[in-house]
């Protein structure tokens, strides 16, 4: 508010008077008189006074025959047309300015964000669309999650043919709001004879900030990073898919064992304006669609850059990798692999780069893939390069960062795929001091090891000059191998 002298009941009746016009008032006097008027209104209104207009004739040097005694009206009949034009600009601008912004900070939310798959199809009455929206309504509020939820840490809007449904209390409760809901459906659709009548939906799950903003009616609505990649997650959802971005996926997986079952990455997809996320299918018994987004799906091989770049990134004190067979028939085989490595570069290193090649096609969230640290603490899959049926790509982030000239103790990678070549080859992606192989094939698998070596740029195989070491046991036969001094690029083939 400005300081100085409030407008009195003499400047507001001058003003009335004069800017009365008569019959011999020119159009641009009658225009000026208007714009003192408005400028007298604008005053009253944002609490200005006559020192302000004062001191906006002294900034801008206006010349005019003022005097102290002049009511302000007249002061203003004295200035220049331009003058008053400029005056009622500055004053609009400062009432615009005056607007409330946005809250000085962000308030992060778990979304849950869904809508009806073909909700406005015009082959469908008005009517039909307006209760399949009212039945997912009920549906939802029918659901524990959404009748015990806080309404204080939760915010529901709707967005027409579906909502969003923002937690701010548990990553959870978008998941679990899920697959209830996906529960409810699933015995909803069973008694809908005909697929017309069937409510069918696409969920997609996020977490991330907003800002909390209050719409025309009053009420609570956000703007932010967080609802709107939680919507975009949804968007690349098929019909009854459940996607989570891997930025929540992470999250909850491993707060419980059921989670890690059934939250399944399936790789790197394209949204809006060029971004790529890596997404997650949720699905199991009675919920979710095991089908894959319809969306573009990003498959960009790192396997070439990131080999190159590991030779001198990276040496390894040792290396071990441990098979050991679980279906005879099918020659599925879990696959156990630790490395203990240095950090050779001076490069602070945040995330570990994998690739799996296999002899069938299979899919990743099929192949049971973890990845842990020294300490037994499984890490997340931050991009799934490529998906292949039979080779995947895909990095890790590293809970700790390895420093420069840093030993850094067995990262282990665990999988399951089947070997039905009845052959492993394992290529050294830089110098190794200590590699160890073993294989366990159960009692009723003939064994016959032998271990190759390839020539990386011809393919040419010849024995190897250690032998492999066999055992056989009560319950089965273990083949152990062991080499030292290894360099980058040796390729070694292990038959059974």
């Amino acid at each position: 508010m400005e300081t100085g002298r409030a407008l009195d009941s003499e400047d507001i009746k001058s003003n009335e008077e004069q800017a009365t016009t008569t019959p011999y008032t020119s159009d641009k006097e009658v225009e000026k008189l208007a714009q003192i008027a408005e400028v007298m209104e604008l005053l009253e209104e944002t609490h200005k006074s006559k020192d302000w207009i004062l001191d906006q004739i002294k900034q801008n040097r206006i010349k005019a025959p003022l005097k102290p005694t002049m009511s302000l009206v007249g002061m203003l009949k004295a200035c220049p047309s331009n003058f008053i034009s400029h005056l009622l600009d500055i004053m609009n601008l400062n009432e615009l300015e005056e607007f409330e912004g946005p809250p000085p900070l962000t308030v992060s939310y778990h979304w849950f964000f869904t809508d009806i798959v073909a909700g406005s199809d015009p082959t469908i009455t008005t009517n039909e669309q307006a209760r399949k929206i009212i039945v997912l309504n009920q549906l939802i509020d029918r659901t524990e999650v959404f009748r015990q939820r806080d309404p204080d840490s939760t915010l529901v809007l709707p967005t027409g043919d579906g909502m969003a449904i923002g937690f701010s209390d548990s990553p959870e409760k978008p998941l679990r709001l899920a697959l209830e809901v996906h529960k409810n459906l699933y015995r909803y659709n069973k008694l809908k004879r005909s697929d017309k009548d069937k409510l069918l939906i696409r969920i997609g799950i996020d977490t991330g900030p907003v800002y909390l903003i209050k719409d025309l009616n009053g009420k609570e609505n956000v703007w932010g990073p967080g609802i709107i990649m939680a919507r975009r997650v949804m968007d690349l959802a098929r019909e009854m898919n459940i996607i989570a971005s891997a930025r929540i996926a992470n999250d909850i997986r491993t707060l419980r064992p059921e989670y890690k079952n059934i939250l399944h990455p399936i790789g790197d997809y394209s949204i809006k304006h060029g971004e790529k996320i890596l997404i997650y299918n949720v699905y199991g018994d009675g919920f979710g669609n095991k089908k894959s987004p319809q969306g573009e799906k990003v498959q960009k091989s790192a396997a070439l850059e990131e080999n190159q770049k590991t030779i001198s990134r990276f040496i390894y004190n040792a290396i071990e990798v441990s098979l050991e067979i679980k279906d005879p028939s099918t020659m599925l085989t879990h696959h156990t692999l630790l490395w203990n490595f240095i950090n050779i570069s001076n490069e602070l290193i945040d995330r570990v780069f994998y690739y799996l090649d296999g002899d069938v096609p299979r899919n990743f969230p099929d192949m049971n893939v973890a990845v842990t640290d020294e300490y037994d603490k499984e890490l997340d899959i931050m991009s799934l390069n490529v998906n292949k049926p039979y080779h995947k790509e895909f990095y890790v982030k590293l809970r700790k960062p390895i420093k420069p000239q840093e030993k850094r103790r067995f990262t282990k990678l665990e999988y399951d795929w089947e070997e039905p070549d009845r052959h492993y080859v394992y290529a050294m992606a830089s110098d190794c001091k200590k590699f160890d192989y073993s294989l366990f094939a159960p009692k009723g698998v003939d064994v016959n090891q032998k271990v190759l070596t390839i020539d990386p740029m011809t393919g040419d195989k010849r024995y190897a000059p250690i032998h492999a070491s066999t055992k056989y046991l009560e319950n089965g036969t273990q083949v152990t191998w062991s080499a030292s001094n290894l360099r980058a690029r040796d390729t070694y083939r292990f038959d059974w």
